[in-house]
């Protein structure tokens, strides 16, 4: 399908200019006008019902947002890129309440527009394919499953099949065989919110894809399968080719569960097996095929203990690398622990109150007040990502202020190097006698606020020193280099460390440059 397009700008030179430069055809796209302002535009437009506008915003008569804003109203459909020889938040903010999406800046070249026209074509695909499946999906309507068939997962879930001759009569009434057959229950759960539309989304790609589907049904948030054992083999491809297709339409991910395998009249206890599975997406994730394999027994013994105090002692030192670490190692150890979710739930509960103890006493008020969204959480990965976005503001505000206090004794550090490049003895514990500190807290200072060891840091600036004497210098020697820069009498040491830093020799370093 080749895409239309309309080029809008006030500047003739640049409409024609835009106008050669784009090869349109392989981009997908047809240019089927120009116009100078956006009445001109306005006009084409109703007319000609372009798929994708390319605008300037400040034109004569209406301008590019007033355009944008009256075509949104009218047709939703058409997609607009906005040319701006203004850097302006406020434009693109007013563009972006719209619904658009790429906002460049004069002078844009060839490859800019061409990746703005492919980010649209890629919307617009999306888009007619998601209308197209459900064109398609919903024309399957009438002939979904009777309501009977849902109706009978259901019950065999709420209270077991009362006799052979109950199933038998279901048997010939809906015409599958249950009884020659084992089976398995699975439990897709939508992650986000949900419509009745995607529900019936799943079951009908559900029914394409198991092959020997016995029957399926909706319950609240969950939609189940119970499906033939025979498809075991191909069973969790099946159901991750379900899960992605759906994803594709709707962006939305799917937690799945398996039970093990039995005969229709167990069909209650398979129910609450995969249950439980389900609720290991705790551990999991959303988006996970949750087997009875994958679940561990929990953890009777409690002998799980986190204090907390070396995340607090890192917060305070405003090391937000340890800080990372150790909440990782944190949900790590809970997550093997496999304790009960609740028990795990306490656990976050109280670390994540000695950690926002450190908190500034005015910002304490507001993370107490997110203590609500964490327990609500429904994955333990969900609560990670929580816990190091509220250590990082508060290590973050620890960090500076160490930062500020620190920074001239730094700066010192950097003007001793800088002053004494080329004394052999430079090194950190010269350095640290120099400023009258401990050698091993100055390299610990040092790395933390340049991130960088200060060895490395000297051999940076003396690289970086020998490479200015090799461009500015016609017959400079290398021992001469190495001597002026602190290598001493080494200039063998000299060239290796120089060959490692910069891929070349000093000799090949002068050639090539």
């Amino acid at each position: 399908m080749m895409y239309k397009v309309l080029l809008v700008d006030d500047e003739r030179i640049i409409l024609e200019g835009i106008s050669r430069i784009i090869n349109w055809e392989d981009l997908g796209t047809t240019l089927i006008g120009t116009a100078r302002n956006g009445l001109e535009a306005y006009d084409f437009i109703q007319k000609q019902q372009p798929d994708i506008v390319i605008c300037d915003i400040k034109m004569p008569g209406m301008n590019g947002l007033q355009l944008v804003e009256l075509i949104s109203s009218e047709l939703p459909a058409i997609k607009f890129i906005i040319l701006s020889g203004f850097n302006d938040f406020n434009y693109a903010k007013q563009a972006m309440e719209f619904g658009v999406k790429q906002y460049l800046l004069k002078p844009c070249n060839e490859s800019s527009i061409a990746d703005a026209l492919n980010k649209v074509i890629g919307e617009l695909d999306r888009e007619a394919k998601k209308s197209q499946f459900l064109i398609e999906t919903k024309s399957r309507l009438d002939q979904v499953q009777p309501y009977v068939k849902k109706q009978l997962l259901k019950e065999f879930i709420s209270s077991k099949p009362d006799s052979n001759r109950g199933i038998q009569f279901y048997e010939g009434l809906l015409k599958v065989n249950f009884q020659d057959e084992y089976i398995r229950l699975l439990i897709f759960r939508i992650e986000g919110d949900y419509h009745y539309e995607h529900m019936f989304v799943i079951e009908n790609l559900g029914e394409d894809l198991f092959s020997q589907s016995v029957l399926s049904t909706s319950i609240g948030e969950y939609v189940l399968f119970l499906v033939s054992d025979h498809e075991f083999a191909n069973l969790q491809s099946k159901i991750e080719q379900l899960r992605d297709h759906f994803y594709d339409i709707y962006e939305m991910d799917m937690t799945v569960a398996i039970s093990d395998v039995d005969c229709i009249t167990q069909v209650r206890r398979l129910y609450l097996e995969a249950l439980e599975c389900l609720n290991h997406r705790f551990y999991l994730g959303e988006g996970s095929i949750i087997t009875k394999s994958d679940i561990h027994q929990e953890n009777k013994i409690a002998g799980y203990e986190y204090d907390g105090q070396s995340l607090c002692l890192f917060i305070k030192s405003g090391n937000l690398e340890k800080v990372e670490s150790e909440i990782t190692r944190f949900f790590n150890d809970l997550t093997q622990s496999r304790l009960s979710i609740s028990l795990v739930r306490s656990y976050v509960m109280q670390i994540f109150l000695m950690m926002i103890q450190n908190a500034d006493t005015s910002n304490l008020q507001e993370y107490m007040g997110k203590m609500s969204s964490l327990v609500e959480m429904d994955t333990i990965q969900q609560m990670k990502e929580f816990f190091v976005t509220t250590a990082t503001e508060i290590t973050q505000i620890h960090y500076d202020r160490h930062k500020s206090n620190h920074s001239a004794i730094i700066q010192k550090m950097i003007d001793l190097v800088k002053d004494n490049l080329g004394n052999a003895d430079l090194s950190l514990k010269w350095v640290a006698n120099k400023v009258f500190m401990n050698a091993d807290y100055l390299g610990k200072l040092f790395k933390q606020e340049t991130g960088k060891k200060f060895s490395n840091y000297v051999t940076e600036v003396r690289i970086n020193k020998a490479i200015e004497q090799i461009q500015s210098m016609d017959d400079v020697k290398v021992f001469t280099i190495a001597e002026t820069i602190g290598f001493g009498d080494n200039p063998q040491y000299f060239s290796q460390v120089f060959k490692k830093i910069t891929g070349y020799s000093p000799s090949e370093y002068k050639k090539v440059n």
